[in-house]
């Protein structure tokens, strides 16, 4: 039985929302980055009253936690499947986004610091290489979702499919050239920017340790789970293929 398709005031709705959620997860990125590396924000990483550092680690890691489980659980096609019965599909994407978003900025306001040095980088030259490689990782991780599809990633793509009556299709297994290099180049991106740190303190460690964790043993092996299921054999070639972060050399034919 074909889906009736919803009124036009309804698909109006649904734009808003998913635009609304876009342009508030583009603030809440932007954020991310000048929360980590503490600049010209109220709250970053190591700013705030400094209080017992056992409490701090338990806060933080359950914070970071919490984010974990919310991205992890969310994005699993078991609980898509539960999820929109009463949430409406074309917004389940940019729900998810909103539920990130919300994660996070709870992370930015109830983050404890831990503000003593770990290591601190004096070479003038080895900090701005520090500080490049940090904006590098940020501006990859962007690059990589534009190589993909950016806009379907965060919720905007559904809403406009919507918002033109026309059936969401998912988008077809592309493999552009960052691609080729490694299969997940935007979170190569991220483990660049947490590890990027000219001065590291004990909280930006402890986020950086906890955040790669999540990234290497749970969200790229969930993901990928799931992509062979949906992309079946053509991923599977590719995952035999192409290195997971690290790019290797390529072979020159007769070698």
């Amino acid at each position: 039985m074909a889906t009736a398709l919803p009124s036009p005031a309804r698909r109006i709705s649904f734009f808003a929302y998913g635009l609304i959620v876009y342009l508030l997860f583009l603030g809440v990125f932007i954020y991310a980055a000048l929360f980590i590396a503490g600049l010209w924000v109220p709250k970053s990483i190591d700013s705030g009253a400094v209080g017992p550092r056992s409490a701090a680690i338990l806060i933080n890691a359950l914070l970071l936690g919490l984010f974990v489980l919310q991205h992890t659980i969310m994005a699993r096609p078991a609980f898509k499947q539960w999820w929109t019965r009463f949430i409406p599909r074309p917004i389940e994407r940019s729900t998810y986004v909103l539920a990130t978003c919300g994660v996070l900025v709870l992370l930015y306001w109830q983050w404890r610091p831990m503000p003593d040095a770990v290591w601190r980088v004096d070479s003038p030259l080895l900090r701005m290489a520090l500080h490049g490689a940090y904006g590098f990782g940020w501006s990859l991780v962007l690059y990589a979702s534009f190589c993909i599809d950016h806009f379907e990633l965060f919720g905007l793509r559904q809403v406009v499919l919507a918002l033109q009556g026309k059936p969401y299709t998912h988008p077809p297994f592309v493999r552009p050239w960052l691609y080729t290099m490694v299969r997940n180049p935007l979170m190569l991106g991220f483990l660049m920017a947490f590890w990027s740190a000219p001065d590291m303190s004990q909280g930006r460690l402890l986020f950086a340790a906890m955040s790669s964790f999540y990234i290497v043993c749970i969200g790229i092996q969930f993901e990928e789970r799931d992509l062979l299921k949906i992309l079946g054999e053509d991923y599977r070639l590719y995952r035999e293929r192409t290195p997971m972060l690290l790019p290797r050399p390529r072979r020159r034919d007769g070698a």
